[in-house]
């Protein structure tokens, strides 16, 4: 299969293109390198000369998009490219629905426009909102209600590939879609190749890494007086590579006219508390931690019910226990400790 991976130079789409052409697929990825590393695409290319290509483009771009996808014969487009911060999409929000929803309608007509029928998509838990209680673990008939910008500019997105997939139905061209919505996504490629280097930094676990590894002296607990077992937010933390496996079991299932929405987790949390403790473990390191101010738009908890997956596709997580996660991603920052290189992503 030819596959287009937008955003493939970033954090989770470079562990994707790695897994599709571990898998025998040619990739085409499309970055436009102001959170992705052209660093982390060459590393892709030297491991599979010849299957993977490189092309600076923005998603914006639609009918530069739409040629690319014809000459490369696509089968497929991986949807990965999104700004992804919580607290910037409050301070940013016209930024994140031009990027992210915008950006997105921009490769959903290319696509269309190159006759590419199977779409899978990045969408996110932040869609949920702030869930009842009883409604955690988070299933996937759980009301959508986001509290931020970034999750109301993910969740427009799934609206549109609903539409879509309406218009194939109705005699449009044939069009498939799965949106895979994330909890907290954590770790690197076992073997070292790639790994995580967002610059700003603003994730919890790298964060913590990063003060283990001397970056940072110390870091900061955005508050303790959520309504949780010990005052910190709780979340659930799922591999990398668990979650590009579940994207290549998706888009090898999807079939002509396939809607379909999966939650991507572990079934459990973690407060920010007891991933501190975790990284203190892996690393051994003392992890000074300061008291701060609760963040806009951050809910108390979100946690998956991953039983969709599991039961439809056969999916499951192989690291279920944070040590492990922790554990691949402080050998990729021990073995990198400039990331990508100093000048690495540092955008336009």
């Amino acid at each position: 299969m030819n596959v287009l991976v937008s955003g493939g130079a970033g954090y989770i789409g470079s562990h994707a293109v790695l897994r599709l052409v571990e898998n025998g697929h040619q990739v085409l990825i499309v970055d436009n390198l102001s959170r992705g590393h052209r660093e982390a695409a060459a590393v892709l290319e030297s491991i599979a000369p010849g299957r993977v290509a490189f092309e600076d483009c923005d998603i914006l771009e639609t009918e530069r998009l739409a040629g690319l996808m014809t000459s490369h014969r696509c089968d497929a487009v991986l949807h990965f490219a999104a700004l992804a911060y919580v607290g910037e999409s409050v301070e940013q929000p016209l930024r994140y629905y031009r990027n992210n929803t915008a950006g997105a309608l921009s490769l959903i007509q290319a696509a269309e426009d190159a006759g590419v029928g199977r779409f899978v998509f990045s969408s996110t838990c932040a869609t949920y909102g702030e869930p009842p209680v009883d409604q955690v673990p988070i299933a996937e008939t759980c009301g959508q209600s986001p509290v931020n910008p970034y999750g109301w500019s993910k969740l427009m997105v799934e609206r549109m590939l609903i539409d879509r997939a309406g218009q194939a139905r109705a005699g449009g061209s044939p069009f498939a879609f799965a949106a895979l919505r994330y909890f907290n996504v954590a770790g690197a490629d076992p073997e070292g190749r790639l790994g995580e280097d967002h610059r700003p930094e603003s994730h919890l676990l790298p964060i913590c890494l990063e003060v283990a590894s001397g970056k940072r002296e110390s870091m900061t607990i955005f508050g303790d007086d959520y309504d949780t077992p010990d005052g910190t937010c709780i979340r659930d933390y799922v591999h990398v590579i668990d979650l590009v496996n579940a994207h290549l079991l998706v888009l090898e299932a999807l079939e002509p006219g396939d809607q379909r929405f999966y939650n991507i987790g572990v079934g459990r949390g973690y407060s920010v508390l007891e991933c501190i403790e975790a990284c203190r473990r892996v690393t051994g390191h003392p992890i000074p931690v300061t008291m701060g101010a609760r963040r806009p738009g951050d809910p108390p908890m979100l946690t998956a019910n991953p039983d969709r997956i599991r039961r439809e596709l056969g999916f499951e997580a192989r690291y279920t226990n944070l040590d492990e996660i922790i554990e691949t991603a402080w050998r990729w920052f021990q073995a990198n400790p400039q990331g990508y290189g100093p000048e690495a992503g540092s955008g336009r």
